[in-house]
């Protein structure tokens, strides 16, 4: 059985893109791009809202020798996994291995972690909120970058409890901090 896993870089006040809907300061130093990539390797399937598979999407196309290595592995974990995108606007997905959801059924990827061999991953802050709320959630990633943004589009939805224990910390060179939590019990 596969874990659904939620993994985000968020600023240190919580939030994934600031009040004008930017992540400039989120982009991974290449120790944390490496460390992110061995995160992923788990992952077989990702489930994504319309905004974040638009924005992942580039890596199906990204790579060659004009780029860093840690960024040509990444490209490869991600076109090796299936994607399912959660979409009600969005007219047709352009990558391999995709497919199209017009809405989100929790007892379809309940299922689908309990047929899979891997892990699922979850990417965008809407999708999210709708994975905790159904409380799929096993697995909760966060990279905090040293920086404090005052608003925008938070990293965990409110109204939502969800007990969890510390499995473990780490801090990067560059000030960033990983903390990976599991679900209690």
């Amino acid at each position: 059985m596969g874990r659904l896993v939620y993994t985000t870089i968020c600023s240190l006040d919580g939030y994934i893109a600031d009040a004008d809907g930017t992540f400039d300061w989120a982009e991974p130093d290449p120790e944390v791009h490496a460390f992110v990539n061995d995160l992923e390797r788990s992952v077989g399937t990702y489930l994504y809202g319309r905004r974040t598979y638009e924005v992942m999407a580039v890596w199906q196309t990204l790579g060659g020798p004009e780029h860093p290595a840690v960024e040509n592995e990444y490209a490869e974990i991600w076109r090796a996994a299936d994607k399912v995108v959660y979409s009600t606007t969005l007219e047709a997905v352009g990558t391999p291995r995709t497919r199209l959801e017009r809405a989100f059924d929790p007892a379809a990827v309940q299922q689908l972690k309990e047929s899979s061999e891997s892990d699922l991953g979850v990417g965008g802050a809407g999708l999210a909120e709708s994975v905790f709320r159904a409380g799929l959630v096993d697995e909760v990633h966060h990279l905090v970058h040293p920086v404090v943004v005052g608003g925008g589009t938070r990293a965990l939805p409110d109204g939502v409890r969800l007990d969890l224990e510390l499995v473990s910390e780490r801090r990067f060179a560059g000030g960033v901090v990983h903390l990976h939590h599991r679900r209690r019990g």
